[in-house]
């Protein structure tokens, strides 16, 4: 095996190249010639790139570049660490080097300028900028309806159902539980079921000034740091209800809809068994009317909540399920949008995601991080190029009342509406929607 740091020849050089060529590998190369697999592979990249010319010799500082005074051994190394571990910062990459190579008197690189080497040679690994979503200020609630709290409760074994999530609303400030609704056979319901059990909600007690949610990826975009609106945020805005995510963990916050999972789940469904969804969603109902007009509540000096607040009864703002679409303001959701700002990376053709819809710019603007806000005025995404020198608009997608409206859309728009027997978790929650549309054929 040949030493650490021996200059090899012109002539071994090519012998890399054309045992490569011959179809052997790195590690038989390197046995064969007696040489390091690390130098082999340098070379052997070398003439894959450059070909016959990459094979001469480069000693010396070359003339600009990074680690330019160190020799070329030295960042073929930290280039080979880097990309076999492309998880290895400078800090490890250089701890690293010094342990391979303990050559007396060695001087070696420090680690911003190990960092300024993996940047010049593209080895740096791609950071999201962050940017948060615009939040509504902050407040004690002092009225009713001013803000609701809803989440849905953990998975809980139900005799006759098995798994079962409930998803409760409840009013913050008269401490009303407003509903409960259970989720068959899943443990993380998704946009439709939340959009069924609030809009049971807006129907019996109107709408909400204002919902607070957490982080779980159906309210919001938590795999990225510049996250975009979801759709139920954006359809909770376009019905004029502002959206308010929690900054700390229960029980800091959503206390109180914590205490309320537990409240719900002991009064309707520890110890039942059921034998159906209907059912379930029966004794729930019950539970949550004995809860709201008997039961003494001790935010409410002993008395039930309804009774200490009789103003909960209604918000004031009305709402039915058939009157929805001409509810919706899609221009509050385009004001909320011109105050965002997101930051995407393009795949090797220019295209992105954004708010689950793709997009694509074409491989002029391949791999680099993209810049994006919106114009509310033309309903556009403005994308600016990561060196701020290009700028293109797109007409943004999925933004329209039927996409928000979700299932409801065809609903509202069919006169008649007969439901496949026997009724199916999704049919079931269909009827629920069907029921409360006025001319409504089952």
């Amino acid at each position: 095996m040949t030493l650490k740091g021996r200059t090899t020849t012109l002539a071994e050089r090519i012998e890399i190249s054309e045992r490569w060529q011959a179809g052997q590998n790195d590690p038989e190369i390197a046995a064969a010639m007696g040489l390091r697999v690390a130098t082999v592979r340098k070379w052997r990249r070398r003439y894959q790139q450059e070909g016959r010319t990459g094979l001469t010799s480069q000693m010396g500082r070359p003339a600009t570049g990074a680690l330019g005074q160190f020799p070329v051994e030295i960042r073929d190394s930290i280039r080979d660490l880097r990309e076999a571990h492309p998880g290895w910062g400078p800090i490890t990459i250089r701890l690293e080097l010094t342990a391979e190579r303990r050559a007396a008197g060695q001087r070696w690189p420090s680690r911003p300028r190990i960092a300024a080497f993996l940047k010049q040679e593209g080895l740096t690994r791609q950071y999201e900028r962050h940017s948060e979503l615009p939040q509504p200020p902050t407040g004690d609630p002092q009225r009713a309806h001013e803000e609701w709290e809803m989440d849905a409760q953990g998975v809980v074994q139900v005799a006759g159902l098995g798994a079962v999530s409930i998803i409760n609303i409840v009013d913050l400030c008269s401490r009303v539980k407003v509903e409960s609704w259970p989720c068959l056979d899943t443990s993380h319901p998704n946009t439709l079921d939340y959009q069924l059990v609030l809009r049971r909600a807006f129907a019996t007690y109107g709408l909400p000034e204002q919902i607070s949610l957490d982080h779980d990826s159906v309210f919001f975009d938590n795999a990225s740091a510049s996250p975009f609106p979801s759709l139920l945020h954006m359809w909770l805005l376009a019905l004029g209800i502002n959206v308010r995510f929690i900054t700390d963990r229960p029980p800091t916050e959503h206390s109180v809809i914590e205490r309320d999972h537990q409240t719900v789940a002991h009064q309707a469904v520890q110890g039942q068994t059921f034998t159906d969804g209907p059912a379930l969603q029966t004794s729930l109902a019950e539970r949550l009317d004995f809860l709201n007009t008997r039961f003494p509540s001790r935010t409410g000096a002993g008395q039930a909540p309804l009774v200490a607040h009789p103003e909960a009864q209604h918000s004031g703002r009305p709402y039915r399920p058939e009157w929805e679409e001409a509810m919706l303001d899609l221009h509050r959701v385009y004001e909320y949008l011109a105050q965002g700002r997101w930051f995407r990376r393009t795949s090797a053709v220019g295209q992105f995601s954004l708010g689950a819809q793709r997009y694509g710019l074409g491989r002029d603007w391949a791999n680099q991080t993209l810049e994006i806000t919106f114009a509310a005025s033309t309903q556009e995404l403005k994308c600016l190029s990561e060196d701020g020198q290009q700028d293109t608009h797109l007409p943004i997608q999925g933004l329209t009342k039927s996409n928000l409206m979700g299932e409801l859309s065809p609903l509202v728009s069919t006169p008649v509406y007969q439901l496949a027997l026997p009724f199916s978790p999704d049919a079931w929650r269909e009827m629920m929607l069907a029921r409360d549309l006025i001319g409504t054929t089952l």
